[in-house]
């Protein structure tokens, strides 16, 4: 594998920003399949407190199951795939599972602060929603500042986003 980071394309903001919205597309319904497995299971149990953070930890736990999976196996999500970029780590094959997780639990910058903002604040949905663009918009600036246009958390966790060529058309054999 290559030395230089600088040889790798990375693809664009623009690019990486339409996967993420792809993204959480899928994740939702990666989701919605979770609690509807928690909500079988818990259920039974009446316990508030148990629901509500049974709730939060499944959903953790599920959409981590979904990222770390694909990052260790093929290198990209279905959304990755289709808008062709792929997570390496320099003088891998794959990418490291401690590195995948690492990458993961950093990630959460992107909406958690917002999310515990508005719980500490007690902020409406409206106000929510305007703090949640706010820290989009302030964790997609981190690529503007690192050398290799790479994301804070894929900074911190070694690992890069890189751009995979187009696939070559099939010509049609000459008859």
């Amino acid at each position: 594998m290559q030395n230089s980071t600088s040889q790798l394309p990375t693809p664009s903001l623009k690019r990486r920003l339409i996967s993420l919205v792809y993204e959480a597309f899928l994740v939702t319904a990666v989701s919605a399949f979770g609690m509807l497995v928690f909500v079988l299971i818990a259920t039974p149990f009446h316990n508030e407190t148990l629901l509500f953070y049974g709730r939060q930890i499944t959903l953790f736990l599920v959409v981590g199951a979904y990222f770390i999976h694909a990052w260790t196996g093929s290198g990209f999500t279905l959304a990755m795939k289709t808008w062709r970029i792929k997570i390496v780590m320099l003088g891998h094959a794959k990418v490291p599972l401690k590195n995948a997780i690492i990458r993961y639990v950093l990630a959460w910058g992107w909406i958690l602060p917002a999310l515990a903002g508005s719980y500490a604040r007690h902020l409406t949905r409206g106000q929510t929603a305007a703090l949640l663009g706010v820290g989009i918009l302030g964790w997609a600036m981190t690529a503007l500042f690192d050398k290799d246009r790479q994301f804070l958390h894929d900074r911190l966790a070694g690992t890069r986003l890189i751009s995979l060529p187009k696939p070559e058309k099939k010509t049609k054999a000459a008859a």
